[in-house]
């Protein structure tokens, strides 16, 4: 993108330490570069107080090598926040004189409160219609704070992140599941929750959700935006911490680092739903570091929607012409006010998303364009969508390419979108196939040849010059269309 200028965040945790470096700072984060080290920095905090020796080792080696990684990739902005372990730990403020050096910046040492702040501001980020309370679970502590809408409530934090509570239960499930009961049953915080939704942030969680993804054979491969009812949530967690995790089927898809953990995670998801009884526990891959960007931004950034940014630097990088994207935002709209056909806010908002991902997948061979952007789509880094969304979008610009025919169309897919965005995806994909043999692709001949629903007969308009557009090749198109909406059809060439 142009004007970008990287900005990385080191983020020293109580379990992982990890790097991250975005494109630029923006409403759409975009990572550049992302990895972690395990190294364990809370593992002995809860029974001894301080920082292991070898972890402590383990974290600044990890350190070096991101800060090294942030002069290669030269690097504008870096940002470095620590977490749980350091703040509990009696050394941690030699630690932190340590890292300091390493890593050429100042060090955030983050309270519990601005933690969870931090938390809802990532949570926010990315979720649009928030109600419920967001949990974020670290290897040291975990924040809850309720939130609706853009209102962040008081925020809490307890010692039950997944490496604390290993440490003060001596490794003993039974001592864990009652440090966690104990602390949670009665929480007036998780009053709050019943009927709503519970936000789950962290490593953790992530990882209990994709074992849950992956056993149940889920066909979009995405964290952000999964949504588990809190039933099923509830018995999965109670499975995790009754058997050896080794026995788990698709266990290999978490790193053996974090399997020892997935007990006392899910001991905390299974309580927070017990005493909470939400209705849903929804993933966020943005926490605490998106936040801490995201709070940088100016109030004008910050009202900006993630998924159209996203889908405009997607435009602007992959498709033939910018400004024939933005240019079918307008077309349709006309086309969608003349039909009389119901469409919510949030539909439009999906289908000028749409439209600025119309044409990403060109440079493909033509037999793949489809597929190929099927999967770019609903497997992208967006935020600011569900995955029902996700759907609707990928299904859209597959229609685009390989015609209405689902033959060639994985049925998993479809399952995820409502009978209804299936509905409006192959009619955004109709209208869009009429809309590139018209233009060519090209800005410019859309805002000249409106297509709409007049007196009950849909007519696109090709005058004076452009009435050489005209072909049987377009006029099978609009044809389809006309059949698709329940309409005549007509193209006007006076």
């Amino acid at each position: 993108m142009p004007a970008s200028k990287p900005i990385a965040v080191f983020d020293i945790g109580s379990n992982s330490v990890r790097l991250v470096v975005y494109e630029r700072l923006s409403r759409n984060l975009t990572p550049l570069f992302n990895e972690k080290a395990l190294c364990g920095l809370g593992r002995e905090v809860a029974t001894k107080g301080k920082l292991a020796p070898e972890a402590v080792e383990k974290a600044l080696s990890a350190l070096s090598r991101f800060r090294a990684l942030c002069d290669v990739m030269q690097v504008g902005d870096a940002i470095a926040i620590a977490t749980a372990a350091v703040r509990d730990a009696s050394d941690g403020p030699e630690f932190i004189e340590r890292a300091k050096k390493i890593c050429r910046c100042d060090i955030e040492l983050l309270s519990g409160d601005r933690e969870a702040r931090l938390a809802a501001f990532g949570v926010l980020s990315g979720t649009s219609d928030i109600d419920g309370v967001i949990g974020d679970l670290g290897g040291g502590s975990l924040e809850l704070v309720d939130m609706k809408g853009e209102t962040i409530g008081e925020g809490i934090t307890m010692p039950l992140g997944s490496l604390s509570l290993a440490d003060a239960s001596a490794r003993s499930i039974k001592a864990a599941e009652k440090i966690v009961r104990d602390k949670l049953e009665n929480e007036p915080l998780l009053g709050t929750l019943k009927g709503r939704t519970f936000y789950a942030v962290g490593g953790t969680w992530r990882a209990i959700a994709r074992l849950h993804m992956m056993q149940k054979g889920y066909p979009l491969h995405v964290m952000h935006g999964y949504s588990i009812p809190a039933k099923e949530a509830m018995e999965f967690s109670s499975l995790l911490h009754r058997v050896d995790p080794e026995t788990l089927s698709r266990i290999e898809v978490i790193a053996e680092a974090r399997r020892p953990l997935l007990a006392y995670g899910s001991l905390v998801l299974e309580q927070i739903v017990k005493a909470g009884k939400p209705a849903s526990i929804i993933v966020s891959a943005l926490g605490v570091r998106e936040g801490l960007l995201y709070e940088q931004l100016d109030e004008a950034e910050r009202n900006l929607d993630p998924l159209m940014e996203a889908a405009r630097e997607f435009n602007f990088l992959r498709s033939r012409s910018p400004e024939h994207g933005e240019e079918l935002i307008g077309w349709t709209d006309k086309f969608m006010e003349s039909t009389g056909i119901d469409e919510t806010p949030e539909e439009m908002r999906l289908r000028h998303a749409g439209c600025l991902l119309a044409d990403i997948g060109w440079r493909a061979h033509p037999d793949y364009r489809g597929e190929q952007s099927l999967n770019i789509i609903s497997n992208g880094a967006f935020s600011g969508i569900d995955h029902p969304g996700r759907a609707f979008l990928a299904l859209a610009v597959f229609y685009r390419y390989a015609g209405l025919n689902d033959d060639d169309l994985s049925p998993r897919i479809r399952e995820i979108a409502t009978t209804r965005l299936l509905d409006r995806a192959r009619i955004l994909g109709a209208v869009m196939r009429v809309a590139y043999v018209a233009s060519a692709s090209m800005p410019g001949v859309l805002p000249r040849s409106p297509m709409t629903v007049d007196g009950g007969v849909l007519k696109l308009q090709l005058s004076g010059e452009l009435a050489a557009l005209a072909s049987g090749r377009l006029n099978n198109r609009v044809r389809q269309l006309g059949k698709l909406i329940g309409r005549q059809y007509q193209i006007v060439t006076a």
